[in-house]
């Protein structure tokens, strides 16, 4: 292609409120455009990223025995209830109504649909393993969508299922996803860690992310220096270390507290208590009913602990005017000694404390001297804790590190949950029917292109790794009213198409400074600059983008000089 015809629409300032590095360069580098919230329109260059992406799936996917399908976006209801989801997902999904009064969603994932095309078409266990797999528009309504195409509303997914008549088979089915999902993110220049994931709304018995180190990410991994453990931060676990409890047997005692209303406070006010000797409640609506949860005072909620705890993804936190009428207290004055017409969950680092201090639901009062196993009416004992970074490993005993990160693919072992739901049944060698055992795996291509610049680019803009570039190549002519310097342009132009290489000529009547600004900003390979110091000794410079060195080739073996380096 030619610089001159094609449409790429750099531009010389980043976006005004583009955090993330990939967010402002693939916009200041004209791959993307914003039209709304969460919803962006991908131009020419990175549509050719995407479809290199696409490419690199599709041969892994291919290559494991994966059929390609394309499904719609637009689907029924009735699946969804089938499988209880309806219910369950809140409002992340889109959902709408046709002229006939007929609900409908916009597809945020395909478990249903396939497990329908399964359970009509697949009859015996002789007809499994299968493996399916499409490259389809996703749709979820995001509360925060941010960081350019790192988090949106519309994306396009990999999304792939494994139909097995085993629990056996469903392990190496999920084998071969782990293995082609490792080459693809390599493939496309990732270095990534596979991480133990919490499931979630998609149901199954175990899951792993594959995650990318990053700053821009908005996940966090925790991983073990010491041995292999790795996990994200929803489903990472920790030991607790333990805090000596003094041979307190007073009854709580009630005393004034003004003006406190955090931990943080109750921690530096005279007569109060450090962090880890506090008891921390916070106050939930959990299917419409008030709920408690407890906490170490040093500790965080995991709310998707709380849903695992609780069996439902339909909690909030409390209202102010919901806190005061079901306790009598602001939310600083919470605690749940007397408390018995609330359920109560408590973490399990609270299990056998005593001598704490909690609040006393009078606003401006806390209580001393509680015992959890005296003072609280039987709590629920579960794991609610977040792990924090300093934690030790419950495996090893080292030291967690918890870093930020992009979450790059999800791949679950379903199980049954969707073949029991929605009657997904095959006949077995017996003559018997049984349920298919399933398993689902998702990549979001737009995610893993901000990935590849967050993890490829300078101060000067994209590094693109060859094998997702949009060009391969680009040859620069320094002034290309100068006969000499625009014929040998051409001449390598046409030596590169014919010798296969994907090669941009930058044909514009511009200063060779604008020029190489350009190509350095959407980050192109290899740079073949025709100039006139080269040219006065039969060569040409070849500059290669990554690595910011150059070096000059005769012009008869630049053409085979770009072929060696891109491989």
């Amino acid at each position: 292609m030619r610089w001159s015809q094609g449409f790429l629409p750099t531009l010389r300032d980043d976006p005004a409120d583009a955090e993330a590095a990939s967010h402002r360069l693939l916009v200041r580098g004209g791959f993307i455009r914003q039209l709304g919230a969460g919803i962006y329109s991908v131009l020419p260059l990175g549509r050719r990223v995407l479809l290199k992406i696409e490419r690199i799936i599709r041969q892994e996917m291919v290559g494991i025995g994966g059929q390609e399908f394309h499904l719609p976006a637009l689907l029924p209801a009735e699946l969804w209830k089938e499988s209880g989801r309806w219910d369950e997902i809140g409002q992340e999904m889109f959902r709408l109504r046709d002229r006939r009064e007929a609900d409908l969603c916009l597809g945020m994932t395909h478990e249903e649909i396939f497990a329908d095309l399964a359970r009509n078409e697949l009859r015996s266990y002789r007809e499994l393993p299968q493996i399916w797999f499409q490259i389809q528009s996703k749709f979820r309504d995001e509360p925060r969508p941010k960081s350019g195409v790192l988090r949106t509303r519309q994306f396009t997914m990999k999304d792939s299922y494994s139909f097995d008549s085993t629990w056996e088979g469903l392990d190496r089915s999920f084998e071969l996803h782990l293995e082609a999902y490792k080459r693809i993110f390599g493939r496309c220049g990732l270095e990534t860690i596979a991480v133990e994931a919490w499931s979630g709304a998609m149901g199954g018995k175990e899951s792993v992310e594959f995650q990318s180190f990053s700053e821009a990410g908005e996940d966090w991994a925790v991983t073990c220096p010491g041995c292999a453990y790795a996990a994200n931060l929803e489903k990472a676990v920790s030991q607790v270390d333990a805090v000596e409890d003094p041979e307190d047997e007073a009854a709580p005692e009630r005393f004034p507290t003004p003006g406190v209303h955090t931990i943080e406070e109750l921690a530096r006010f005279p007569g109060g208590a450090p962090a880890e000797r506090q008891i921390k409640t916070l106050f939930y609506v959990v299917d419409g009913k008030p709920t408690l949860f407890l906490l170490r005072g040093d500790h965080d909620l995991s709310e998707v602990r709380a849903v695992d705890a609780t069996g439902t993804a339909n909690l909030r936190p409390g209202h102010p005017d919901e806190i005061q009428e079901s306790l009598g207290a602001s939310a600083g004055s919470l605690g749940a000694v007397g408390v018995d017409h609330l359920t109560v969950y408590a973490d399990e680092a609270l299990r056998g404390r005593r001598g704490m201090t909690t609040g006393a639901n009078e606003d401006g009062f806390h209580l001393h001297h509680v015992d959890v196993a005296r003072d609280l009416r039987s709590p629920h004992w579960v794991d609610l804790r977040e792990v924090r970074r300093g934690d030790r490993c419950t495996k090893c005993g080292t030291e967690l590190e918890v870093r930020r990160s992009i979450e790059l693919g999800h791949i679950f072992k379903l199980g049954l949950r969707y073949s029991e739901s929605m009657g997904v049944r095959v006949l077995n060698a017996e003559g018997q029917e049984v349920p298919v055992v399933m398993g689902s795996y998702g990549i979001g291509l737009e995610r893993l292109m901000a990935a590849v610049v967050e993890a490829h680019h300078d101060e000067n803009g994209i590094c693109w790794p060859v094998s997702v570039a949009p060009w391969e190549a680009v040859v620069v002519p320094v002034k290309v009213t100068d006969d000499r310097q625009r014929s040998v342009a051409e001449r390598l132009y046409g030596e590169l198409q014919e010798a296969g290489v994907e090669v941009l000529l930058d044909d514009r009547d511009e200063r060779a400074g604008v020029k190489f600004k350009d190509a350095d900003l959407i980050g192109i390979p290899l740079r073949v600059v025709v100039g006139p110091r080269a040219l006065a000794h039969g060569n040409v410079e070849l500059f290669e983008r990554a690595a910011a060195s150059s070096s000059e080739v005769a012009i008869e073996q630049a053409a085979s000089s770009v072929g060696e380096k891109i491989g």
